[in-house]
């Protein structure tokens, strides 16, 4: 008779009462990819570690799902989850499998290609392999309203592209040697992690975006499906999925959090904005 037991008592069971079926943890990464707070939920080194860490060292699991909803964002953040979650995989020996639902859009799609395939929804967007930044200009504004504004700074670039002063050609050209030098590492990376790009690809890395049925003879895609679907597939129909949760952490301490030194609800609500014009670029 079979028995219905949590791995690690299953394992201690002698083999042939064991009920031995493929269990693959499963990872959502959903949001915006910078800064955390009350009023932004997104996706962060430091709020992802502990769930990688839990995913990853899942007793008996024969690979890592990751499901990523994720318009982009902050490069570094990008960066470093894209390594952390390389550095798990290999350190475990596990193959990791990323799964795109909505979106994986620049900074999204950079975290997809930590996995060793990336499978996406046909009518899903990936892509977006460039740089941008976005601002506003308010000078004519506190100029209209009769508002005298005073900085004070010691080094010539540190007021660089105050959004209350007009524009200095200057500093766009510091601006565009910086997203250049980003741009040319994030190709880079692509360019590795895909090995089966497209031959004439260069437009692949102009920021342009394309559907999961676009992107699979671009080789920015293995395949198309979704990851139950695959995973069942792939492992069975008996494939136990591990789901890992997020952990959000205590009311207190995400209320602290919000009035911590420094804080600025304002602020807060304005990146919150700004993550979702992010998906709303994309039509979501």
């Amino acid at each position: 008779m079979p028995l219905s037991l949590p791995a690690p008592l299953r394992a201690l069971l002698p083999r042939r009462w064991r009920r031995e079926v493929p269990r693959v943890a499963v990872l959502r990464l959903s949001g915006a990819i910078g800064a955390v707070s009350p009023f932004r939920a997104g996706l962060s080194i430091g709020g992802l570690a502990s769930s990688l860490e839990r995913a990853f060292s899942t007793p008996g699991i024969v690979a890592v799902a990751l499901v990523i909803n994720s318009p982009g964002g902050a490069p570094a953040q990008s960066h470093l989850i894209h390594r952390r979650i390389r550095a798990l995989a290999a350190e475990k020996k596990l193959p990791v499998l990323a799964f795109v639902e909505d979106v994986a859009a620049s900074g999204g799609y950079m975290i997809a290609c930590a996995a060793d395939e990336i499978i996406a929804d046909p009518m899903s967007l990936v892509g977006s392999i460039g740089v941008v930044s976005a601002g506003f200009g308010f000078d004519r504004l506190i100029e209209r309203i009769g508002i005298d504004r005073r900085v004070h700074t010691q080094g010539e670039a540190k007021g660089m592209l105050d959004p209350f002063r007009p524009e200095d050609p200057a500093d766009v050209a510091r601006l565009k040697a910086i997203q250049a030098d980003v741009q040319a590492l994030f190709t880079a990376l692509v360019r590795s992690r895909r090995p089966k790009l497209a031959p004439n690809g260069e437009d692949l890395f102009t920021g342009a975006v394309w559907t999961g049925q676009q992107a699979l003879p671009l080789g920015l895609v293995d395949g198309l499906g979704d990851a139950r679907s695959t995973l069942r597939a792939r492992y069975g129909e008996k494939v136990d999925l591990v789901f890992i949760a997020e952990k959000k952490g205590s009311l207190v301490a995400r209320l602290l959090r919000r009035s911590a030194p420094g804080s600025s609800v304002a602020g807060e609500v304005m990146a919150a904005i700004e993550d979702r014009a992010a998906f709303a670029r994309y039509g979501l």
